[in-house]
């Protein structure tokens, strides 16, 4: 038995397993960076910003699964499924923000699980801009956003899995229905008010 080899074989293995592991860490990070910079410029309606910061969020989640192609057990370390599920939450905030269609796991190249909980997190996203449009007086516009982040809830209830295969998604699923719920109590109160209002406007218009 030549350890000396041995030695310089498991040491080689390790060093490309080390590079690779830096490296997909590294674009990781920056997904999630330019994902959450790609929300920010979401909430302040400027698209073509979002657009472009999401773009190069994908470039930096191809480039790390390359990076760690050869190596699936640091491929599925943790640290990818967080930035894709960053990446979903930011890609779901667009579509509802800008009245577009969810896109599917598939359109944006996520895992399940990743996708999944990135559905959960842009809900909290959308809440906010919920709020918005109720301070604007679009309320219609609330109770169209509060339907599609309804449907989101009871997508994510239907995922009847192990916590193991689906990243935690319980936990998800039960912030984004305190969410919703919140959400749902403030558009009440706004809608009450908004038929209280009309109806004393209406009663100090002139007869005749």
């Amino acid at each position: 038995m030549d350890l000396e080899q041995i030695q310089l074989a498991l040491r080689a293995n390790l060093d490309e397993k080390y590079q690779a592991r830096e490296q997909g860490l590294t674009l990781a990070r920056k997904a999630i960076r330019l994902s959450a910079n790609a929300i920010r410029a979401i909430h302040r309606s400027d698209r073509s910003d979002g657009t472009q910061l999401l773009d190069e969020a994908r470039l930096s989640l191809d480039e790390a699964l390359a990076a760690m192609t050869e190596h699936p057990d640091i491929r599925y370390a943790g640290f990818l499924h967080d930035a894709m599920k960053e990446y979903a939450e930011a890609r779901v905030t667009y579509a509802l923000v800008f009245d577009l269609d969810i896109p599917s796991p598939s359109e944006i190249r996520v895992e399940a699980a990743a996708y999944l909980n990135g559905l959960g997190e842009a809900v909290g996203e959308v809440r906010r801009h919920l709020l918005d449009q109720m301070k604007r007086g679009d309320l219609t516009r609330s109770e169209h956003l509060l339907d599609a982040i309804d449907e989101i809830f009871y997508l994510m209830t239907s995922m009847d899995y192990p916590d193991g295969m689906t990243g935690g998604l319980r936990r998800t699923t039960d912030v984004t229905r305190s969410i919703i719920e919140r959400t749902r109590g403030d558009l009440s109160n706004a809608l009450v008010q908004q038929r209280l209002l009309h109806a004393l406007q209406g009663q100090s218009e002139p007869s005749g």
